[in-house]
This record gives C-alpha cells, structure tokens and sequence, in this order.
C-alpha cells in the first residue's frame, strides 16, 4: 500500500496554516462536532448531524497535496501513526491547538490520497446537568467495583458522557484513577482524585497490556478507552472481579446487542462461563442515541439503561427467550432506574422536541412504537365518497368525443 506521506516528511510542519484552516471551521458555529478533509472539496464540518462546506479564502476545494500537507501536520513526529498509516491504511492520533481545541483524529487513505476526519473535544467537562444525563447514571459514582459499559454508534456523545461519569467520581471521592486511551480525549485534573491519563502508543503499546499492568497500579477505577477484543475484557471482567470499578465503551446500539457482542468474541465452548462472570460482573449498560431536535435546533440523547438486577442477571447468564428478554426486563423496570429507548423517544416525541418521523427512524421497533402513538395521529380521514354511476348514454358521449 502506498502511503501519500513519505517517511521523511512527517515532523515538517506548516502548523500555522493548518491551524489557520482549523480555527476558520470552528468559527461557523459553536455546534461544530466534526472536521472533515477530503481532496476534491471545500472544507466541511458537522453541525447537529449535517455537513456544511467552509469559504475559506484562496481556499475553494482541498487538493491532493494540501490534504497530505494537513495530514503530516497532524500526525507529526508520530512515526507509530505514520507506519500504521503505510501498513494499515489509517491511523488515530490526537491534536492540540492552544487556546482553540482538541482533537481526536483519523486519518485514512482513500483512491490513493489522503483524506481527514478530526473530532471536536470540548475544552470543559460537560457536567450531568450540561448533558441532561437520567438522574440514575449518577449512581455509578457511588459503585466500588464492576463493569459499567457505554454504548452506541460512533458520534452518539458516549466519550462524553464516560467524562462526565469521571468528572463526578474526581469531585466527590478520594481515588486514584487510571485511564487508557486511544487517543486520549478529555484531559482531567487532579481534584479529590489522582488521575492517571495513558494513551496507546504513546505510553502502552495495546489496551490488554496497559489493562493488565494497572492491575499492579494500585487504581479504584479504571478507565478503558474500547473493549476491542478478548483478551482485553477477560482482563476487564477479572478486574472488576478483584475489587475494581472499569468504565468502557462498545459500538453497539443497544443493551442487548451489547451482551451479544461480548459473548461472541469468545468461542462456542467458553460462552456459558462467559454469561456467569458477565452476569456478576456488570452493574450497568447504557446504549445512547443522539436524535435531531425538532426544527433544526440541534440533538437531543436518547438513553437505555440496563440495570443489575436479580432478572437481568439471569437473563444476562441463562439468555433472553421470548417473554424474558433484557427489553422485557427495561420495560418493566422503571421504579428501578431502567429505561428503554422507544419509551424514551415516545416520551421525546410527546413533548414535541423531536418530530414524529424521525423518532420513528431512530427507534429499535418503530411499529410497536407507532401504535403507541397512534393517539397523536389524529382520526382517520375520511374516504371520499364514490362518485355515482354514469348512464349508458353518457358513457357514449364521452367514447365519442
């Protein structure tokens, strides 16, 4: 594979333009979630879930070598980037401009060049408050030991809402708290905590080996970037086994698929004891979906929340039949905290932040949640009336002209 950035070019720097480009994309509006440089177009960003191309001056559309430009400067000296970059195809680093922001950066290779998706890590720590987070995620800060897991699709605020849980346990205990991640977003201070931040690369080589090593840290709660593989969840779950509370994060949409995912990563003949420490080691999943507010006024967070409890867990361990699914156990499981997502987007829709139609897009079964609906629907219109029949000699007159 042929990677557009020579070795020798990584570390030249035209930060300045660079930082130029960036600090124009996030001055169209404080909403801007993502970056994106792609050769053959204007600079773009995301903005409540819709690109916008960016005028920049002299700047019409990005060209093959201004976008391998504005990538060496991202990935800098970084030579583990650059040789993920020429051997995989794309590589993850992390980038700061003083005073303007950082990022979590992908670059990739596509037809031959170079092309740049950068994410936008707010400077502050988004508080419960700032993300509208149900009052039962506060609970998690209170928990000794376990797994809690974060989930949902890519850009669906799950980084920050594992930030917020963080920022809680740093303001409210005394602890030492170990992170890893790829790369590392939001940068925590030391408040009641001690807080360790290990990015891959940089300072461990893979999440299995920094995961395993923290065992011997001495941390209350560890923080583990993404549950990749198994090696790296049997260490979680043996973790959380010995006293420890690990935070992560999957890319599933829901609860269930998330017990799914995890299970599957191990073979046939290990699941079932698998589905015992999974069942005892977790205390709560959390799925997340981030939905367009009604009227183009931004997103709104839908959340699911599973809970451990003595049905979920023998849900979790026995697995779900029909009449006994983890769904099930979210539905009726309100007074303990639980919620499911079309419960709450029926509750989004009612209250008229999202509209009816994109609540139906977004949710797990849009029919049942239509009927729940149905109220709103309005009564049937009524069919017109049929128009009465022609006489023969009506007919002819209409053949003959």
């Amino acid at each position: 594979m042929q990677c557009p950035i020579p070795n020798d070019a990584a570390g030249e720097s035209h930060a300045g333009q660079t930082n130029a480009i960036l600090a124009a994309m996030l001055a169209v509006s404080p909403k801007v979630s993502d970056l994106i440089f792609s050769p053959g177009r204007a600079p773009q960003v995301e903005v409540s879930g819709e690109l916008v191309p960016v005028k920049i001056a002299e700047l019409p559309a990005l060209t093959p070598d201004l976008t391998r430009q504005i990538a060496s400067d991202l990935i800098g000296v970084n030579k583990h980037a650059l040789t993920k970059l020429r051997e995989q195809g794309a590589c993850d680093v992390s980038y700061s401009v003083a005073g303007l922001a950082r990022f979590r950066v992908n670059v990739f290779i596509q037809r031959g060049t170079c092309a740049i998706v950068m994410r936008v890590i707010p400077q502050t720590i988004p508080s419960f408050s700032d993300l509208n987070l149900p009052a039962e995620l506060a609970n998690v800060s209170g928990l000794k030991n376990g797994v809690v897991l974060i989930t949902g699709p890519t850009g669906s605020g799950k980084s920050s809402t594992m930030a917020a849980i963080v920022d809680k346990i740093n303001n409210e205990h005394a602890y030492h708290i170990l992170t890893i991640e790829d790369p590392i977003e939001f940068l925590h201070v030391h408040k009641r905590c001690t807080i360790h931040q290990r990015e891959l690369h940089s300072d461990t080589p893979n999440f299995a080996l920094a995961l395993r090593a923290a065992l011997r840290q001495a941390p209350k709660v560890i923080l583990v970037g993404e549950m990749r593989d198994r090696e790296t969840i049997e260490i979680a779950m043996e973790a959380a086994e010995t006293g420890h509370l690990v935070l992560s994060t999957l890319h599933t949409i829901d609860a269930s698929k998330t017990v799914e995912r995890i299970i599957g990563v191990f073979p046939v003949s290990e699941q079932q004891p698998i589905r015992n420490r999974l069942a005892k080691s977790f205390r709560y999943i959390v799925s997340q979906r981030l939905l367009p507010r009604k009227g183009a006024g931004g997103r709104v967070a839908a959340i699911e929340i599973l809970k451990s409890t003595l049905r979920t867990r023998e849900y979790v361990e026995k697995g779900e039949k029909d009449g006994k699914t983890l769904l099930d156990a979210m539905r009726d499981g309100s007074q303990e905290g639980m919620q499911h997502f079309d419960g709450e987007i029926e509750k989004l829709i009612r209250a008229g932040v999202v509209e009816l139609q994109t609540g139906l897009a977004y949710a797990t079964n849009p029919g049942n949640l239509r009927l729940e609906l149905s109220d709103l629907a309005g009564p049937p219109e009524p069919e017109p009336e049929p128009e009465p029949a022609k006489k023969e000699s009506e007919l002819e007159l209409e053949i003959e002209r």
